[in-house]
């Protein structure tokens, strides 16, 4: 059984108010998706594309976060639109692209409540649930700010909490949209090679969106590239990240794709900034 299936799925933002075009008429955003059908198993995966193809949105039906105008998102074989909140949060959880806590609440106690009345031990398979909390706190390097509040960290920190909260949650899979981008580069790798062997572990799906297209050659167990027509490509990172299709996708040379990481990552920094309830 696939872990995700995608059946006959169309999905349009609303129109934004005030949003007009040069005639005044308001505008329709175009469909992300139409008519879309597909099915991926439970893998540790990179999703990986151009800016707008639609990376954030496939996760967010995926994980019921978002509801489909037509068609049914099925996890494990239920229609996750039909789920109420504590069964579809059982099913699968969600890091959101530059999500912050806004609590002053310290991040041992937060990471204490959620290890304590999570789904883990409902999900739990491989591992010892009663070791895993000391281990993701030692595997995430979170030590030094436990004791810290969790609007006195700084974005890196935050990022590796967003991790920890999530594998102590414990959903039955995992999805995340940048998760990494403020990290140093050594702890993108450790955070990254810890959440492989949890995922291979436990039999826990994870599905992340990355911009470094080094960490899933590195890491990923599948990939999933998606075009800007929304075609794509899913298989191993060796069969999918060829410079060809990676040409194909991001329509640049692959000599000019580490340039384009970069900017990604400076826009993801500036929008988490704009964003952060620290700057207001």
């Amino acid at each position: 059984m696939n872990f995700i299936d995608f059946e006959n799925v169309s999905f349009s933002y609303p129109p934004v108010e005030g949003d007009l075009d040069e005639n005044g008429k308001q505008i329709v955003p175009s469909p992300v998706f139409e008519h879309f059908s597909g099915g991926f198993p439970g893998a540790f995966t990179s999703i990986i594309g151009p800016n707008g193809c639609g990376k954030s949105t496939l996760m967010l039906l995926a994980s019921g976060r978002l509801i489909p105008s037509q068609g049914k998102v099925k996890l494990l074989g239920q229609n996750i639109a039909s789920l109420e909140e504590e069964k579809r949060n059982l099913l699968a959880s969600v890091i959101y692209q530059n999500m912050e806590f806004e609590s002053s609440e310290k991040v041992e106690n937060l990471l204490s409540f959620v290890y304590k009345n999570g789904e883990l031990k409902a999900n739990a398979k491989g591992i010892k649930t009663e070791d895993l909390f000391s281990e993701v706190v030692d595997k995430f390097e979170l030590s030094s700010v436990m004791n810290h509040g969790l609007t006195e960290i700084s974005k890196g920190e935050n990022q590796r909490v967003l991790l920890a909260f999530s594998l102590l949650y414990g959903s039955a899979g995992i999805f995340m949209d940048e998760p990494l981008f403020a990290m140093e580069d050594r702890q993108k790798n450790s955070a990254l090679k810890y959440l492989r062997e949890y995922s291979e572990a436990t039999k826990t799906p994870m599905f992340i969106s990355m911009h470094e297209l080094d960490l899933s050659r590195k890491y990923a167990e599948k990939v999933l590239l998606i075009y800007p027509n929304k075609d794509m490509s899913y298989g191993t990172p060796e069969e999918v990240m060829t410079n060809d299709d990676l040409e194909k996708a991001y329509g640049i040379p692959a000599a000019m794709l580490k340039h384009n990481e970069d900017m990604t990552r400076e826009f993801l920094s500036h929008q988490s900034e704009a964003m952060s309830p620290k700057s207001k």
